[in-house]
């Protein structure tokens, strides 16, 4: 099945049925997510992957009491960084260069750059930076779930600084952005389930400049 197919059958699933899903599938979801492109391929976040029952329990009251946080199998939680610091950025290029092999001239003048400016900026305007790219992670999970035969719902609906308390990512110095929940559809208490998908038509989405 071709990729357009595949992004026509997923939905944003809005019941699950509580049916584990196997670990091999929830690891190739990830892999999907840490391949995922970010800015500078800076990777500015993390995921926690939340099984536990009663840590899902707290944070459906904190997500608008939404069924799927406690009935899916896997809830990926992605939490980006609350600030680009000098620490965070020295780790991702020596690591390039640990995995590469070798030392590059423009790579190390790019690091320069980054610690120059990223580093020195408003702690919000990086946040908000870093949170961006979770969104490019958090759709190759959704289409690798697709790929999988797995359900998932993207949701913003939650209190930020509520989950943060709850998962402790200030310690971390983390800030969470959006939520996954992963798992298998209940069909028959999905009222979005066989709808047809709804998108703009492509004259009112796209304008070409020639």
């Amino acid at each position: 099945m071709s990729f357009i197919e595949k992004l026509n059958e997923r939905y944003a699933t809005k019941a699950m049925n509580g049916k584990v899903v196997p670990q091999e599938k929830i690891d190739t979801i990830l892999e999907a997510i840490r391949l995922a492109p970010t800015s500078s391929g800076l990777q500015p976040f993390e995921v926690f992957v939340i099984t536990n029952a009663e840590v899902k329990a707290q944070i459906r009251e904190v997500a608008w009491n939404q069924p799927q946080v406690t009935d899916c199998s896997h809830l990926l939680v992605f939490a980006a960084w609350d600030h680009y610091t000098a620490d965070r950025i020295n780790h991702m290029f020596d690591l390039t260069n640990e995995i590469r092999g070798f030392k590059n001239e423009g790579w190390e003048n790019y690091r320069k750059m980054l610690l120059d400016g990223y580093p020195h900026r408003d702690p919000k305007e990086n946040f908000e930076h870093a949170a961006r790219q979770t969104y490019i992670a958090l759709m190759a999970g959704m289409t690798q779930a697709v790929y999988e035969g797995v359900d998932c719902t993207p949701m913003e609906g939650f209190d930020p600084a509520a989950l943060d308390k709850i998962l402790d990512l200030k310690s971390k110095n983390l800030k969470s952005t959006v939520i996954l929940p992963i798992g298998y559809r209940d069909a028959e208490k999905d009222w979005l389930v066989n709808l047809v998908k709804v998108r703009k038509p492509m004259d009112q989405l796209v304008t070409t400049i020639n």
